[in-house]
């Protein structure tokens, strides 16, 4: 407060105290700071000729102009007064920008520090106010850290609401950024329930209290959910845990299910609309993130699941370089049945259901785009369609993500630092309702060796049965067994593929992980009331975000991972080196994997490092892709 009210005083010649009844403004007049009238005493209106009462002025009468519509009086003393303050070594000159921003003066001011301007109006109302590309924006300062949530940073086109969104227009007024309720339509998993509009494609960014004198990193966040659910509130993805290690966190929505990644192979719907809604805004972050003090060449970007395959596309996209750092957690672009193929009747099918019957696409989607997204979404999931991403049909003037095979041979992945991993019992979840009966009943090896369409598909699976279980009958004590194979087939060996393809063509330092950590965050064990196993997916989301569901209160063993997790990420964030030096928190070296060594750390209360992780499980599988001849597509 009084930094802002000092430099009003200097700039406007009004003569600003503090005395004990509140402050007084005068007025200087041929040297003379004069303050006149200030009441001393009132006389009580009860006993006019009693003792005299002590009367207290507000703070608010001295910077009510501040906080007013009608300022006109005060705009003409300060424009006329902040250029002169340029010249003032001692001043600011950030303090200039917000006093000629907030009156509305018009000259240029040059040089000028944003994050001063952070810190100034923090000072004064506890408002942090920016001005970005779209205008000015007014978040709100919470536990040590400037929060700005829900600022717009794309629209969903009217006209077509299953095509690209359109940058968003810009603000009328200061938008006021404190809400992240905004969440794209969808069926979410807390509930089973729909909520979401397709008002969502809204952006999240927490500063840190921090040095004014540098740009700080920034962590992008891109959250999972099968390209179906998931939202970057608070609720699930709070700063705290890793704002608190001076690094700014970006956290966005993106178009789910039909409105995000339904493939027609038409210039309105080409595919992947979600994924370019993430295109739009990691803009969005380069354009705009300098202005609250990030560093725009200092960018990682980090997601889990399908977050992290997200990152991977933009890695082997036909955009251009828009991170500078990555952090896949859980997720390959590689692993089996992702991509979709175009389907032109999905549209008509949708329709039909809801009492529309048509063979024209155009006409389908122009009724959908009228539909509630709700029904539309229940209506999705009734009839059990799922969306994914596609390969996409070029057309002029159209952009795409990606358009024909993939390229791991590409400058980006030459250049971008990586971090990959997986847990360590990935699939758990699918195993730890079975009775002892179900699992009589399985046959998980002809089932997954059946989707490579080959024709020994019974020898094949027989010798991936041997190899995982031996001669064994199906039976409940193979559970951690049968975990492995399908947490190999399903997540392990696609990432573990994924992370030959970068080495092989990066000339960046790769990093492996595995996270065995079972505790009181694992966020999906702990939700489901898992009690045994180790992490399965997901679970070490809730040591890296606070979350609304979990208590605050970090057992020891909690907060030690919580610690170890979100140091070694801000530490890659920040140096591309996730263990730059060992300590007490970090006792052991993370080397990066090469072409020779594949290094790796383990990631739990006694940490471990190595190399060639699970090796004998990851060279069954490839000598089967070397059989099927699987990698000649790379």
């Amino acid at each position: 407060m009084y930094m802002l009210l000092f430099l009003v005083e200097a700039a406007v010649a009004w003569p600003l105290v503090r005395i004990d009844q509140g402050w007084v403004r005068g007025v200087n007049d041929v040297g003379i700071s004069k303050f006149r009238g200030i009441p001393y005493a009132v006389a009580d209106p009860d006993n006019v000729f009693g003792a005299l009462n002590d009367p207290a002025l507000g703070l608010e009468s001295a910077i009510a102009m501040f906080d007013s519509d009608d300022r006109n009086g005060a705009t003409f003393m300060i424009c006329i007064k902040i250029p002169s303050l340029l010249s003032r070594s001692n001043v600011p000159r950030q303090a200039c920008v917000i006093l000629s921003a907030v009156f509305d003066c018009k000259f240029e001011v040059s040089y000028c520090e944003m994050w001063m301007l952070l810190f100034l109006v923090e000072a004064a109302v506890a408002w942090p106010l920016v001005r970005i590309d779209q205008g000015w924006v007014r978040g709100v300062y919470d536990e040590g850290i400037s929060k700005f949530m829900g600022i717009p940073y794309a629209a969903v086109d009217p006209a077509n609401v299953f095509g690209p969104a359109v940058p968003n227009p810009k603000f009328h007024g200061i938008f006021i950024a404190n809400n992240d309720s905004a969440i794209c339509p969808q069926i979410e998993e807390f509930n089973n329930t729909y909520v979401g509009d397709l008002n969502c494609l809204h952006m999240n960014v927490y500063v840190p209290s921090n040095p004014l004198s540098k740009k700080l990193p920034v962590l992008v966040a891109i959250y999972g959910g099968s390209f179906s659910i998931g939202f970057a509130g608070r609720y699930m993805y709070g700063p705290k845990y890793l704002t608190q290690h001076e690094v700014i966190l970006v956290t966005f929505n993106y178009r789910l299910g039909p409105y995000g990644f339904m493939c027609l192979d038409t210039p309105e719907m080409p595919g992947n609309q979600g994924m370019k809604d993430q295109v739009l805004a990691l803009r969005w972050v380069q354009n705009n993130i300098e202005f609250f003090g990030g560093d725009k060449d200092t960018v990682t970007v980090i997601g889990n699941s399908a977050g992290a395959i997200s990152i991977e596309l933009h890695l082997l996209s036909n955009q251009e370089k828009l991170f500078h750092r990555a952090i896949l957690q859980s997720g390959s672009v590689l692993i089996s049945g992702l991509f979709q193929n175009s389907n032109r009747n999905v549209p008509l099918v949708l329709a039909q259901e809801l009492g529309f019957p048509t063979d024209s696409i155009e006409s389908a989607l122009s009724f959908l785009s009228l539909v509630d997204p709700k029904i539309l979404i229940e209506t999705n999931s009734k009839l059990g369609l799922h969306h994914t991403i596609c390969i996409e049909k070029e057309f002029p003037g159209v952009e795409n993500i990606i358009s024909k095979q993939l390229d791991y041979n590409n400058d980006k992945v030459k250049s971008i630092d990586i971090i990959s991993g997986y847990n360590n019992q990935e699939v758990l979840i699918y195993f730890i309702y079975l009775s002892a009966d179900d699992y009589k009943y399985l046959n998980l090896f002809e089932e997954v060796m059946a989707t490579f369409q080959i024709e020994d598909v019974d020898e094949i699976a027989h010798i991936m049965r041997r190899f995982y279980i031996g001669d064994e009958e199906m039976n409940i004590a193979l559970r951690n067994e049968l975990i492995d194979f399908i947490s190999d087939y399903g997540f392990v060996y696609p990432i573990q593929r994924s992370l030959d393809l970068i080495i092989k063509n990066s000339n960046a330092k790769i990093y492996e992980y595995m996270f065995s950590y079972s505790g009181g965050r694992n966020f999906v064990k702990s939700r489901l009331n898992i009690t045994e196993g180790g992490a399965t997916h997901a679970d070490e989301l809730g040591y890296l975000y606070e979350m609304e569901f979990f208590d605050s209160n970090l057992s020891d063993a909690d907060d030690l991972i919580m610690g170890r997790m979100t140091k070694m990420w801000t530490n890659f964030a920040k140096y591309g080196v996730p263990i730059p030096e060992t300590s007490d928190l970090l006792p052991l070296e993370w080397l990066p994997a090469t072409r020779d060594q594949i290094n790796y750390i383990e990631i739990d209360t006694v940490m471990k490092n190595g190399t060639a992780l699970n090796h004998k499980r990851k060279a069954i599988w490839d000598m089967l892709y070397t059989f099927l001849d699987l990698n000649k597509y790379f």
